[in-house]
């Protein structure tokens, strides 16, 4: 006879202890791994795109919303919690007024969820995250790839389009008048 684990909520998760563990929270359940040291590819793309998307965001008569960069705290989901970090995130200022005071983290889905692959993600936890991101409501999550300087567009309808060297990435009508050739995404 097993005995079921009651599940976490956001506020006992931030209440754990900072140990050198990567943590997230997958529908109450802590998930642990050893904190992944990200290489210089990794830190770069994620100072470009970040760079990119606040440019983009400036260049907007109305400008509204925020982008987000460094292994961002979200809460995606209540009841049970999904805790997440993501590399960098774009949230609209809809979404932003939403937000809970009770917490440190972001509280809700990003329009846009970018993650930037590392030596030690796996195609499971990848798929896992991608998953989390669209059915938490996340309209875009970007896969950017540095080593094959791909990226891969997943949305919010489940259609996937792969970006290569030879494309300009274009979301419409997500990040309306974003466009960036793909090369320019890798230094």
């Amino acid at each position: 006879m097993s005995i079921a684990t009651p599940l976490m909520t956001a506020e006992q998760f931030l209440a754990l202890p900072e140990d050198g563990m990567e943590r997230e929270l997958i529908r109450g359940e802590l998930k642990e791994r050893p904190m992944t040291v990200r290489n210089q590819y990794h830190a770069e793309v994620m100072a470009i795109v970040s760079q990119r998307l606040r440019n983009w965001l400036e260049s907007l008569p109305a400008a509204s919303g925020k982008v987000y960069a460094g292994d961002v705290g979200c809460i995606l989901q209540r009841d049970p919690d999904l805790v997440v970090g993501i590399d960098v995130a774009y949230f609209s200022e809809h979404a932003l007024s939403q937000a809970s005071s009770a917490t440190t983290l972001l509280e809700g889905a990003p329009v846009l969820a970018v993650e930037i692959l590392s030596p030690s993600d796996t195609q499971e936890n990848i798929v896992e995250k991608v998953d989390n991101y669209l059915s938490a409501g996340t309209a875009l999550v970007w896969l950017i790839d540095p080593h094959f300087r791909t990226v891969t567009v997943y949305r919010a309808d489940r259609t996937i389009e792969t970006f290569d060297h030879t494309r300009t990435l274009t979301v419409e009508p997500h990040l309306p008048g974003f466009a960036v050739a793909v090369p320019k995404l890798f230094g």
